[in-house]
Protein backbone atom coordinates (compact mmCIF):
# COMPACT_ATOMS: atom_id res chain seq x y z
CA UNK A 1 0.00 0.00 0.00
CA UNK A 2 2.99 2.22 0.44
CA UNK A 3 2.85 4.98 -2.18
CA UNK A 4 5.53 7.50 -3.02
CA UNK A 5 3.69 10.61 -1.95
CA UNK A 6 5.57 13.71 -0.91
CA UNK A 7 2.67 16.06 -0.19
CA UNK A 8 3.12 16.61 3.52
CA UNK A 9 6.87 16.81 3.20
CA UNK A 10 6.44 19.83 0.97
CA UNK A 11 4.44 21.64 3.66
CA UNK A 12 7.64 22.11 5.66
CA UNK A 13 8.17 25.63 4.41
CA UNK A 14 4.99 26.79 6.13
CA UNK A 15 6.34 26.01 9.58
CA UNK A 16 9.64 26.32 11.38
CA UNK A 17 12.26 23.67 10.69
CA UNK A 18 11.96 22.32 14.22
CA UNK A 19 8.19 21.98 13.90
CA UNK A 20 8.38 20.01 10.67
CA UNK A 21 11.67 18.15 11.17
CA UNK A 22 9.91 14.78 10.81
CA UNK A 23 6.49 13.59 9.69
CA UNK A 24 6.16 10.33 11.61
CA UNK A 25 5.64 11.76 15.14
CA UNK A 26 2.56 13.79 14.19
CA UNK A 27 -0.51 12.75 16.15
CA UNK A 28 -3.89 12.20 14.47
CA UNK A 29 -6.97 13.91 15.96
CA UNK A 30 -10.33 12.96 14.44
CA UNK A 31 -13.33 15.30 14.20
CA UNK A 32 -16.43 13.54 12.90
CA UNK A 33 -19.31 14.91 10.85
CA UNK A 34 -23.04 15.39 11.24
CA UNK A 35 -24.89 12.49 12.88
CA UNK A 36 -28.60 13.11 12.20
CA UNK A 37 -29.87 10.48 14.65
CA UNK A 38 -28.58 12.67 17.48
CA UNK A 39 -31.10 15.41 16.69
CA UNK A 40 -33.83 13.20 18.06
CA UNK A 41 -31.91 11.05 20.57
CA UNK A 42 -30.20 14.04 22.27
CA UNK A 43 -27.33 11.88 23.56
CA UNK A 44 -25.60 12.42 26.89
CA UNK A 45 -21.82 12.87 27.02
CA UNK A 46 -21.03 9.15 27.21
CA UNK A 47 -23.21 8.40 24.21
CA UNK A 48 -21.61 11.23 22.23
CA UNK A 49 -18.22 9.64 22.88
CA UNK A 50 -19.47 6.21 21.83
CA UNK A 51 -21.08 7.62 18.70
CA UNK A 52 -17.81 9.35 17.86
CA UNK A 53 -15.89 6.10 18.08
CA UNK A 54 -18.47 4.28 15.97
CA UNK A 55 -18.32 6.99 13.32
CA UNK A 56 -14.66 6.25 12.53
CA UNK A 57 -14.71 2.52 13.22
CA UNK A 58 -14.46 1.46 9.57
CA UNK A 59 -10.96 2.86 8.95
CA UNK A 60 -9.55 5.92 10.70
CA UNK A 61 -10.18 4.94 14.33
CA UNK A 62 -7.23 2.55 14.28
CA UNK A 63 -4.88 5.45 13.54
CA UNK A 64 -6.32 8.00 15.98
CA UNK A 65 -4.37 9.39 18.91
CA UNK A 66 -7.36 11.46 20.00
CA UNK A 67 -10.86 12.46 18.93
CA UNK A 68 -12.99 15.52 19.37
CA UNK A 69 -16.58 14.30 19.57
CA UNK A 70 -19.60 16.59 19.54
CA UNK A 71 -23.44 16.26 19.46
CA UNK A 72 -25.47 17.24 16.41
CA UNK A 73 -28.38 18.49 18.54
CA UNK A 74 -26.35 21.50 19.75
CA UNK A 75 -24.89 24.63 18.06
CA UNK A 76 -21.18 25.07 17.32
CA UNK A 77 -20.84 28.42 19.09
CA UNK A 78 -22.96 27.15 21.98
CA UNK A 79 -22.62 23.88 23.86
CA UNK A 80 -20.49 22.22 21.18
CA UNK A 81 -17.80 24.81 21.91
CA UNK A 82 -18.25 25.06 25.68
CA UNK A 83 -18.99 21.43 26.59
CA UNK A 84 -17.01 19.52 23.96
CA UNK A 85 -14.40 21.55 22.06
CA UNK A 86 -13.00 23.38 25.07
CA UNK A 87 -12.62 20.31 27.34
CA UNK A 88 -10.98 18.41 24.47
CA UNK A 89 -8.56 21.26 23.71
CA UNK A 90 -7.72 21.63 27.39
CA UNK A 91 -6.93 17.92 27.69
CA UNK A 92 -4.82 17.89 24.51
CA UNK A 93 -2.82 20.86 25.77
CA UNK A 94 -2.36 19.53 29.32
CA UNK A 95 -1.26 16.13 28.02
CA UNK A 96 1.04 17.75 25.43
CA UNK A 97 -0.47 15.54 22.75
CA UNK A 98 0.35 17.99 19.99
CA UNK A 99 3.80 19.00 21.21
CA UNK A 100 5.42 17.52 18.10
CA UNK A 101 2.44 18.45 15.95
CA UNK A 102 -1.08 17.22 15.29
CA UNK A 103 -2.97 16.55 12.08
CA UNK A 104 -6.72 17.00 12.26
CA UNK A 105 -8.68 14.51 10.15
CA UNK A 106 -12.23 15.72 9.55
CA UNK A 107 -15.30 14.57 7.69
CA UNK A 108 -18.27 16.64 6.56
CA UNK A 109 -19.39 19.05 9.32
CA UNK A 110 -16.14 18.26 11.12
CA UNK A 111 -14.58 20.66 8.61
CA UNK A 112 -16.72 23.53 9.94
CA UNK A 113 -16.09 22.52 13.55
CA UNK A 114 -12.35 22.43 12.83
CA UNK A 115 -12.39 25.87 11.24
CA UNK A 116 -14.03 27.33 14.33
CA UNK A 117 -11.56 25.45 16.53
CA UNK A 118 -8.53 26.65 14.55
CA UNK A 119 -9.74 30.22 14.69
CA UNK A 120 -10.17 30.18 18.48
CA UNK A 121 -7.96 27.54 20.11
CA UNK A 122 -4.93 29.78 20.57
CA UNK A 123 -6.84 32.53 22.39
CA UNK A 124 -8.84 30.09 24.51
CA UNK A 125 -5.78 28.18 25.69
CA UNK A 126 -3.58 31.23 26.27
CA UNK A 127 -6.34 32.87 28.31
CA UNK A 128 -6.46 29.73 30.46
CA UNK A 129 -2.70 29.80 30.97
CA UNK A 130 -2.17 26.80 28.69
CA UNK A 131 -0.01 26.19 25.64
CA UNK A 132 -1.81 26.45 22.28
CA UNK A 133 -1.90 23.29 20.20
CA UNK A 134 0.65 22.82 17.45
CA UNK A 135 -1.73 21.88 14.64
CA UNK A 136 0.32 21.48 11.47
CA UNK A 137 -2.48 20.76 9.00
CA UNK A 138 -5.86 19.18 8.39
CA UNK A 139 -7.10 16.43 6.11
CA UNK A 140 -10.69 17.33 5.22
CA UNK A 141 -12.91 14.68 3.63
CA UNK A 142 -16.10 15.99 1.97
CA UNK A 143 -15.77 19.24 3.88
CA UNK A 144 -19.07 20.95 4.71
CA UNK A 145 -17.45 24.17 5.91
CA UNK A 146 -18.96 26.10 3.01
CA UNK A 147 -22.46 25.07 3.98
CA UNK A 148 -24.92 22.41 2.86
CA UNK A 149 -27.90 23.28 0.69
CA UNK A 150 -29.73 20.22 2.02
CA UNK A 151 -29.49 21.78 5.50
CA UNK A 152 -31.32 24.87 4.24
CA UNK A 153 -34.11 22.64 2.96
CA UNK A 154 -34.14 20.56 6.16
CA UNK A 155 -34.49 23.65 8.36
CA UNK A 156 -37.27 24.90 6.10
CA UNK A 157 -39.02 21.54 6.53
CA UNK A 158 -38.58 21.71 10.30
CA UNK A 159 -39.93 25.22 10.56
CA UNK A 160 -42.81 24.53 8.20
CA UNK A 161 -41.95 27.53 6.08
CA UNK A 162 -42.16 27.96 2.34
CA UNK A 163 -43.47 25.64 -0.33
CA UNK A 164 -41.99 22.16 -0.14
CA UNK A 165 -42.99 19.35 -2.44
CA UNK A 166 -42.85 15.62 -1.79
CA UNK A 167 -39.56 15.24 -3.70
CA UNK A 168 -37.78 17.76 -1.48
CA UNK A 169 -39.04 16.11 1.69
CA UNK A 170 -38.01 12.72 0.33
CA UNK A 171 -34.50 14.02 -0.37
CA UNK A 172 -34.18 15.30 3.21
CA UNK A 173 -35.49 12.00 4.55
CA UNK A 174 -32.96 10.03 2.47
CA UNK A 175 -30.10 12.16 3.79
CA UNK A 176 -31.13 12.27 7.43
CA UNK A 177 -33.20 9.13 7.80
CA UNK A 178 -35.97 11.33 9.23
CA UNK A 179 -37.76 14.64 8.81
CA UNK A 180 -36.64 17.15 11.46
CA UNK A 181 -39.02 19.36 13.42
CA UNK A 182 -38.60 22.79 14.98
CA UNK A 183 -37.49 21.26 18.29
CA UNK A 184 -34.58 19.24 16.89
CA UNK A 185 -32.68 21.40 14.41
CA UNK A 186 -29.38 21.77 16.31
CA UNK A 187 -26.28 22.05 14.13
CA UNK A 188 -28.42 22.13 10.97
CA UNK A 189 -28.70 25.86 11.67
CA UNK A 190 -24.92 26.18 11.43
CA UNK A 191 -24.85 24.13 8.22
CA UNK A 192 -27.15 26.46 6.31
CA UNK A 193 -24.99 27.90 3.55
CA UNK A 194 -25.14 31.55 4.64
CA UNK A 195 -24.57 30.68 8.30
CA UNK A 196 -21.68 28.30 7.67
CA UNK A 197 -19.86 30.86 5.57
CA UNK A 198 -20.15 33.45 8.35
CA UNK A 199 -18.60 31.18 10.99
CA UNK A 200 -14.85 31.99 11.14
CA UNK A 201 -15.21 32.50 7.41
CA UNK A 202 -11.80 34.06 6.65
CA UNK A 203 -9.50 32.44 9.22
CA UNK A 204 -6.36 34.25 10.33
CA UNK A 205 -4.49 31.07 11.21
CA UNK A 206 -1.93 29.68 8.76
CA UNK A 207 -2.89 26.01 9.01
CA UNK A 208 -3.20 24.37 5.57
CA UNK A 209 -6.55 22.66 4.94
CA UNK A 210 -5.92 19.81 2.48
CA UNK A 211 -9.20 18.77 0.81
CA UNK A 212 -10.40 15.41 -0.54
CA UNK A 213 -13.55 15.59 -2.64
CA UNK A 214 -16.04 13.05 -4.02
CA UNK A 215 -18.57 13.15 -6.83
CA UNK A 216 -20.62 10.00 -6.19
CA UNK A 217 -23.94 9.61 -4.40
CA UNK A 218 -25.33 7.38 -1.67
CA UNK A 219 -28.88 8.18 -2.79
CA UNK A 220 -28.86 7.32 -6.52
CA UNK A 221 -28.77 11.03 -7.34
CA UNK A 222 -32.06 11.78 -5.54
CA UNK A 223 -30.52 14.66 -3.59
CA UNK A 224 -28.36 16.08 -6.37
CA UNK A 225 -31.10 18.12 -8.04
CA UNK A 226 -31.19 20.29 -4.90
CA UNK A 227 -27.41 20.79 -4.78
CA UNK A 228 -25.62 23.19 -7.17
CA UNK A 229 -22.96 21.79 -9.48
CA UNK A 230 -21.09 18.58 -8.74
CA UNK A 231 -21.74 16.98 -5.36
CA UNK A 232 -21.17 13.84 -3.31
CA UNK A 233 -24.86 13.34 -2.56
CA UNK A 234 -24.79 15.77 0.38
CA UNK A 235 -22.09 18.42 -0.02
CA UNK A 236 -21.63 20.59 -3.11
CA UNK A 237 -18.23 21.05 -4.71
CA UNK A 238 -18.16 24.71 -3.67
CA UNK A 239 -17.94 23.57 -0.05
CA UNK A 240 -15.88 20.40 -0.36
CA UNK A 241 -13.29 22.11 -2.58
CA UNK A 242 -13.02 25.07 -0.20
CA UNK A 243 -14.24 27.61 -2.76
CA UNK A 244 -14.48 31.23 -1.69
CA UNK A 245 -17.70 31.62 -3.67
CA UNK A 246 -20.99 29.72 -3.71
CA UNK A 247 -21.59 28.52 -7.25
CA UNK A 248 -22.45 25.44 -9.31
CA UNK A 249 -18.88 24.20 -9.72
CA UNK A 250 -18.12 21.07 -11.74
CA UNK A 251 -14.57 20.55 -10.45
CA UNK A 252 -12.10 21.81 -7.87
CA UNK A 253 -9.88 22.81 -10.81
CA UNK A 254 -10.27 24.57 -14.15
CA UNK A 255 -7.86 22.11 -15.79
CA UNK A 256 -9.10 18.64 -14.82
CA UNK A 257 -12.48 16.98 -14.33
CA UNK A 258 -13.57 14.73 -11.47
CA UNK A 259 -12.98 11.61 -13.59
CA UNK A 260 -9.39 12.68 -14.32
CA UNK A 261 -10.01 13.97 -17.84
CA UNK A 262 -7.52 16.70 -18.68
CA UNK A 263 -9.59 19.48 -20.20
CA UNK A 264 -10.65 23.05 -19.56
CA UNK A 265 -13.44 23.14 -16.98
CA UNK A 266 -15.48 26.29 -17.45
CA UNK A 267 -17.14 25.89 -14.05
CA UNK A 268 -14.03 24.90 -12.13
CA UNK A 269 -13.19 26.66 -8.86
CA UNK A 270 -10.90 29.66 -9.33
CA UNK A 271 -10.92 31.30 -5.90
CA UNK A 272 -10.45 29.53 -2.58
CA UNK A 273 -10.87 30.32 1.10
CA UNK A 274 -7.38 31.17 2.45
CA UNK A 275 -5.23 28.11 3.16
CA UNK A 276 -7.76 25.70 1.58
CA UNK A 277 -6.17 23.36 -0.97
CA UNK A 278 -8.13 20.63 -2.78
CA UNK A 279 -5.69 17.84 -3.60
CA UNK A 280 -7.55 14.64 -4.51
CA UNK A 281 -10.86 14.09 -6.30
CA UNK A 282 -12.69 10.76 -6.54
CA UNK A 283 -15.41 10.65 -9.18
CA UNK A 284 -17.21 7.65 -7.66
CA UNK A 285 -16.60 8.36 -3.97
CA UNK A 286 -19.73 9.52 -2.16
CA UNK A 287 -20.23 11.47 1.03
CA UNK A 288 -20.44 8.34 3.16
CA UNK A 289 -17.72 6.31 1.42
CA UNK A 290 -14.95 8.86 0.89
CA UNK A 291 -13.49 8.47 4.40
CA UNK A 292 -14.06 4.73 4.75
CA UNK A 293 -12.35 1.55 3.59
CA UNK A 294 -14.46 1.07 0.46
CA UNK A 295 -12.74 1.31 -2.93
CA UNK A 296 -14.67 3.38 -5.46
CA UNK A 297 -12.39 3.58 -8.46
CA UNK A 298 -9.43 5.69 -9.47
CA UNK A 299 -8.61 9.04 -7.91
CA UNK A 300 -7.23 12.10 -9.64
CA UNK A 301 -5.25 15.10 -8.36
CA UNK A 302 -6.16 18.71 -9.02
CA UNK A 303 -2.51 19.20 -9.94
CA UNK A 304 0.59 17.02 -9.48
CA UNK A 305 2.11 20.01 -7.70
CA UNK A 306 0.08 22.64 -5.88
CA UNK A 307 1.56 26.00 -4.96
CA UNK A 308 0.61 27.12 -1.45
CA UNK A 309 0.07 30.67 -0.28
CA UNK A 310 3.69 31.21 0.75
CA UNK A 311 5.02 29.78 -2.55
CA UNK A 312 5.89 26.40 -1.03
CA UNK A 313 4.46 23.38 -2.83
CA UNK A 314 2.58 20.10 -2.37
CA UNK A 315 3.40 17.23 -4.72
CA UNK A 316 1.64 13.93 -5.35
CA UNK A 317 2.68 11.21 -7.80
CA UNK A 318 0.38 10.85 -10.80
CA UNK A 319 0.48 9.33 -14.27
CA UNK A 320 -1.26 10.29 -17.51
CA UNK A 321 -3.18 7.83 -19.65
CA UNK A 322 -4.52 8.11 -23.20
CA UNK A 323 -8.25 7.63 -23.71
CA UNK A 324 -10.55 7.42 -26.70
CA UNK A 325 -10.54 10.13 -29.40
CA UNK A 326 -7.36 11.80 -28.20
CA UNK A 327 -8.58 12.38 -24.66
CA UNK A 328 -6.07 12.27 -21.82
CA UNK A 329 -6.66 11.30 -18.20
CA UNK A 330 -4.59 11.81 -15.07
CA UNK A 331 -4.72 9.48 -12.07
CA UNK A 332 -2.96 9.14 -8.74
CA UNK A 333 -0.62 6.19 -8.88
CA UNK A 334 -1.97 3.00 -7.25
CA UNK A 335 -5.48 4.48 -6.87
CA UNK A 336 -6.80 1.58 -8.95
CA UNK A 337 -5.88 -0.56 -5.95
CA UNK A 338 -5.78 1.64 -2.87
CA UNK A 339 -8.82 3.35 -1.37
CA UNK A 340 -8.87 7.10 -1.06
CA UNK A 341 -8.41 6.79 2.70
CA UNK A 342 -5.38 4.53 2.20
CA UNK A 343 -3.89 7.05 -0.22
CA UNK A 344 -4.42 9.87 2.27
CA UNK A 345 -3.00 7.86 5.15
CA UNK A 346 0.13 7.19 3.08
CA UNK A 347 0.71 10.89 2.43
CA UNK A 348 2.77 11.65 5.57
CA UNK A 349 4.67 8.34 5.69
Amino acid sequence: MKNIYRALLMLAAIFSASAFAAIGPYKVVLIHGFQPDQLQSRPDHDQVVQDGANYWQDYWLQYADARIDWPANERIEGKIASDYLWPALKTLSEQETCLSGCLLVTHSTGDLVARYLLDNQENWLINAGLEPLNIVGTFDFAGAGGGVEMADIAVNVAQGGGWLNHTMKKAVSLWMGQLPNKDNIGVLNDLKVANARQLSNWPDNRVPRIRFVGNGSDFLGATSSFIPGSDDGVVAAHSACGAADVDAFDSCSTAIEFDGKLDYVHKGVRRFIPMHYPLLMGNKYSHLTIFKSAHRGKVTATDPELKLGDQSRISVETFDKDGWFGKKYRYVRDSDRDTLSEIVYALPQ
